[in-house]
């Protein structure tokens, strides 16, 4: 994979390997796009004042997303984050109710403001006549509201939820199911996302990926490599903007 500073320099790809420039730039939402950490706040009260817990609770909401998909069921990603977060408190013994996990987690989830590069980075894009589309395990409501409430919705050309398909990413059919609907080939799609699985996906799908490396994220070592690998959405745009 390459270095953080050789893609800074904006360089693709070796011209011999290179990727056909895509027809689709999919994008995942939660902290890819919009900022979790202001979550901090309300799932901390939740637990008691433990506000280190959120990436614990987002990582098991993660993880079960992910069991509901092997296992053949599926309940939107509201009611596994709820789940998710009643099973935090109980590993640390503290109370909640299931009410309690709602409004610590729901309304503040759809209220994420975007990243500081994000904005300008889909007006660029999407002036430079790429087709903007979200791909997102948040519900159709749930993605509609957050980037209403982002500014971001007007950005889009489309925003696919897995509430249509009923898997989670990073299965393989969601990324297929996605390309499809877009009515292009996967290697005609390229997956930003700030999460390693999202992007390790989206490669063995058969997508090109570029992973943003968010603060406290990182790339799993042995899923096929991202394409781009970047600090931010301004310079994946500059890469792929460049002439």
């Amino acid at each position: 994979m390459a270095s953080l500073s050789s893609v800074a320099q904006a360089q693709k790809p070796n011209p011999e390997q290179e990727n056909p420039m895509p027809k689709v730039i999919f994008f995942d939402v939660n902290e890819t796009l919009l900022d979790l950490e202001s979550m901090r706040e309300s799932v901390g009260a939740a637990l008691g004042g433990r506000n280190d817990l959120l990436p614990l609770w987002f990582s098991t909401m993660l993880h079960y997303s992910l069991v509901e998909s092997a296992t053949g069921r599926y309940h939107h990603f509201g009611q596994v984050g709820v789940a998710a977060l009643m099973m935090v408190a109980e590993i640390n013994d503290i109370a909640i109710t299931e009410q309690d996990a709602k409004k610590a987690i729901v309304e503040p989830l759809r209220s994420l403001p975007p990243h500081p590069d994000v904005k300008q980075g889909l007006i660029a894009l999407k002036k430079a006549g790429f087709t903007l589309v979200s791909l997102t395990n948040s519900s159709n409501a749930g993605v509609k509201a957050q980037f209403e409430n982002a500014g971001l919705l007007d950005l889009f050309d489309r925003r696919l939820s897995v509430e249509d398909i009923e898997l989670y990413k990073p299965h393989l059919k969601t990324y297929q199911w996605a390309a499809e609907q877009m009515g292009i080939q996967t290697d005609q799609a390229l997956m930003v996302a700030a999460h390693g699985w999202d992007t390790a996906g989206a490669k063995a799908a058969g997508m090109q990926a570029a992973f943003i490396q968010r603060p406290g994220k990182v790339s799993y070592r042995l899923a096929i490599d991202a394409d781009y690998t970047v600090k931010n959405l301004t310079e994946l745009t500059d890469i792929l903007l460049k002439p």
